[in-house]
């Protein structure tokens, strides 16, 4: 054996060393890059359930500003027949009896939309604070990714332990979503 095979002998089994020694942090980016994709997944799910939540709200309030018109629209026309001088005053009395159903009917409603529309915004505003819990979880889980990446260059685990510490920050993040109410 030459001194020139030798010494490519030893570099290899360094270099081999080197790889094998590397494995875990590789292993490691693999299940930071499945989390990254989970939590992007997961944060764009409820980005958009905090969409729909809030169109509900809004279709609910435009549900309950056309009640209100019409309760108040109702309220002016019985105002109204009370001041004018009507000819045939038994029709006169059904009909402002009926609008005083309808009148009633329609508060009900009003407090059932009202009471509808702010739970929507309620569900809105838990959606949101999930979704920016997640949103977190995905950088923070990217920068340990990106941060234990390092330690392939430089061989040094210090980045590794680095990465999966921020890498802990962002799933303890994203688990956090199960503590809001």
């Amino acid at each position: 054996m030459e001194a020139n095979e030798a010494q490519e002998l030893q570099e290899n089994a360094e270099h081999g060393a080197h790889e094998s020694s590397l494995r875990p942090v590789a292993f490691t980016m693999a299940v930071l890059a499945v989390l990254v994709a989970l939590a992007t997944v997961l944060g764009h799910r409820t980005h958009t359930e905090a969409i729909l939540d809030q169109n509900k709200a809004t279709d609910t309030w435009g549900e309950y500003q056309a009640q209100n018109i019409r309760s108040y629209d109702t309220d002016l026309i019985l105002n109204l027949m009370k001041d004018i001088d009507i000819k045939n005053k038994d029709d006169a009395n059904k009909n402002a009896e009926d609008y005083r159903k309808h009148q009633a009917n329609w508060s009900e409603k009003m407090t059932d939309e009202f009471k509808e529309a702010k739970a929507l915004e309620t569900e809105v505003k838990q959606a949101e604070a999930r979704a920016n819990r997640f949103d977190l979880a995905e950088a923070l889980l990217e920068i340990g990714l990106v941060i234990t990446s390092v330690t392939l260059l430089t061989h040094s685990r210090i980045y590794w332990y680095l990465g999966i510490v921020c890498s802990i920050v962002g799933i303890v993040s994203a688990a956090s979503v199960l503590l809001l109410k």
